[in-house]
């Protein structure tokens, strides 16, 4: 039998193992990193073992190499095995649930008498490094459901059990390593010394299930690699982002705080990270209305019979909140469509009126689980710089390309690059065919006409329309989900929204949902990662700082500041009977960009000395000298792109 391997056509023998014939095709080093091959036979392609047995009318074995990202996900699902072999060998009691792979990692929980801790990492990881160093092979068997309840059963693994039960048909499949046996549909790896570059990296609570009626559970995260070299660079990375934790740093820095006693998942805005906000918001407006959008608002509140209406309750009410006035049940707006719908009916409109592009940075609250929220990541009530486009089915194309031009001159101002997916109709969702196919080709077509890469992401669309998203890079490589733009020819309908034509004759708008910076949360905790809490001086809440350096010099450095402040910049006075470097260390830690010093020679000119955050120091200028620097300064990312500095 002729099978194809990367362009070969190779002998496979009846009866004959997957890697015996991909050892035909390959060199030694190049199958040695091999770790799994999908096989396509009468038509279908599977993913499976090397150990699997090639099927016949095999045409083609694709090898999965053990740095892709399919392979990857491989090594990280059986190096869970692996931990929980080694968690097994370490405590006998403990009985194990589940471990999958996943995003850049893996976990596995366990049921056992005391949760785990970072202190019990070095044991577990020295187990599982020398069940990595036997080369153990991952070695599938399938048996009888009531077999595996059975052998599960008298193993006392209750949580095994009650997963088999819960599977269909009569037949299921374990993997076993050493002593180890799980229950695992698999593909896994050849043997456990593909697990050798692995990592325990945390240990937290979870619930058997998500429900928390059920055990809490302890679970171990981790990470894999195909090789040291990649795992080192990933734990440098993480070593990174510790250092850039907008929780930290915002704390660290004033910005903001939690109280999650009296409203967990909700920000308190301090007084610095308030003023950087303002400052954000403000400039967002100008942009919005230097682009022909007109601010709107609409309330926080609206009926339920509207959310029926619009869709929402059905498909996505166990993400809002909900409350009783007198005899009317109200939903708290998620986001902010509806009323942005019934801004546009408030009028009778033409086609000349047309587009009518509505902004509003829009407070709306989610019911999010208590154990997904993560600082100003993931929060229950956020701001959404939210708009609406209604517009004639013909100006569709070039409002979605306004928009992307939109992203793209915000993307360049703060230096990210960006990865875009187009997200297709999913089963939970609402409207027609038709529409659905409509709205999706012109996503689609704006993509191309605006020369971006994307990839399709299948069924991860709106309930009422598919979608653009747009998932920004950060300065260590980490994405986050950014931009949207959705196309929606269904809520306009159900709302009966309409405008008159040049025909004279009543017709249905487009309307595109979009979010830029998506949530303004979100977006400020990635930024103050991106640029390690040292935000851009046109950003920061605190451009300049005078530091005096004995008493004698503080009306000197106060007019200063007041001279600055007169010149629009935000500046403060450190007049602290404290020793000089001790304040220039303060100020340094506190990422203000301009240190400007005050001592005999500066009274004397009514000059300052300035440093920069990042040690260099200026020398002696006039106050003048010194708004014109941070004037430049702040005008400098907005150089060559859409946008412009336009502050007073």
């Amino acid at each position: 039998m002729d099978v194809r391997v990367e362009g070969q056509v190779v002998d496979a023998p009846e009866q004959g193992d997957v890697a015996a014939v991909l050892q035909k095709a390959l060199s030694g080093k190049k199958f040695k990193s091999v770790v799994a091959a999908r096989v396509t036979a009468g038509g279908t392609e599977t993913l499976c073992d090397l150990s699997a047995t090639v099927p016949a009318q095999c045409t083609d074995i694709t090898p999965v190499y053990a740095d892709s990202p399919e392979g990857l996900s491989m090594i990280r699902h059986s190096t869970a095995h692996v931990m929980a072999a080694a968690v097994k060998k370490l405590y006998p009691s403990a009985k194990v649930t589940i471990g999958p792979a996943v995003e850049s990692g893996f976990y596995y929980d366990f049921d056992v008498e005391k949760p785990f801790s970072s202190e019990d990492f070095p044991a577990i990881e020295a187990e599982m490094q020398s069940i990595a160093g036997e080369r153990l092979p991952f070695v599938r068997t399938t048996m009888s459901k009531a077999d595996a309840i059975e052998k599960f059963r008298k193993m006392g693994e209750n949580f095994k059990v009650e997963i088999i039960e819960g599977i269909e048909g009569d037949t299921v499949s374990l993997y076993t390593c050493g002593d180890f046996t799980d229950l695992c549909r698999g593909p896994h790896v050849p043997h456990t010394g593909f697990s050798r570059a692995s990592k325990i990296l945390s240990a937290a609570g979870a619930y058997w299930r998500g429900d928390e009626k059920n055990p809490m559970l302890s679970r171990l995260y981790g990470t894999a690699f195909a090789d040291e070299k990649a795992l080192n660079a990933y734990l440098k990375q993480l070593e990174e982002a510790k250092r850039r934790d907008h929780r930290k740093l915002g704390r660290e820095l004033g910005f903001f705080t939690f109280h999650e006693d009296v409203a967990p998942g909700m920000v308190f805005w301090l007084p610095k990270g308030m003023l950087m906000r303002t400052i954000l918001e403000d400039f967002w407006r100008r942009e919005h209305l230097k682009r022909d959008y007109d601010l709107v608002q609409g309330p926080q509140l609206l009926r339920v019979e509207t959310w029926q209406r619009s869709g929402h309750y059905d498909h996505y009410r166990q993400n809002m909140y909900f409350t009783q006035i007198e005899d009317d049940q109200y939903g708290i707006k998620p986001m902010n469509c509806i009323s942005h719908m019934l801004i546009y009916r408030n009028d009778l409109r033409s086609y000349r009126d047309l587009p009518q592009r509505y902004f509003e940075l829009g407070v709306v609250h989610r019911h999010e689980k208590s154990g997904t929220l993560h600082g100003l990541l993931r929060v229950r009530q956020f701001t959404q710089d939210d708009a609406h486009i209604l517009c004639t089915p013909e100006q569709l194309e070039g409002e979605i390309l306004g928009v992307i031009h939109l992203i793209r001159d915000l993307m360049h101002l703060f230096g990210f690059d960006y990865k875009v997916g187009i997200s297709t109709r999913p089963k939970d969702s609402i409207g027609t065919d038709e529409a659905w196919e409509l709205a999706t080709n012109a996503l689609i077509e704006a993509v191309k006409k605006a020369g971006m890469p994307y990839e399709i992401n299948e069924g991860d669309g709106a309930f009422y329309g598919p979608k653009i998203d747009v998932r920004l890079l950060d300065c260590i490589g980490r994405e986050w989900q950014c931009s949207t733009i959705q196309v929606d020819f269904t809520l306009p309908e159900r709302f009966d929204l309409t405008y008159v034509g040049q025909d004279g004759e009543r017709h249905r708008p487009v309307m595109v949902h979009r979010a830029i910076m998506g949530s303004l949360e979100r977006f400020i905790g990635v930024l103050i990662e991106q640029y390690a809490g040292a935000m851009p001086t046109w950003l920061a809440p605190e451009q300049a700082r005078i530091l005096t350096v004995t008493d004698a010099h503080n009306e000197a450095a106060l007019k200063a500041c007041e001279e600055l402040k007169a010149l629009g910049i935000r500046v403060t006075a450190d007049t602290r009977n404290e020793k000089l470097g001790f304040k220039v260390r303060e100020a340094q830690l506190a990422k203000v960009p301009y240190i400007l010093v005050v001592g005999e020679k500066e009274a004397q000119t009514g000059g300052v000395n300035v440093r920069l955050r990042n040690g260099d120091n200026l020398g002696l200028k006039s106050v003048a000298e010194v708004a014109a620097l941070i004037r430049t300064d702040s005008e400098e990312p907005f150089k060559n792109g859409g946008m412009r500095y336009s502050f007073s």
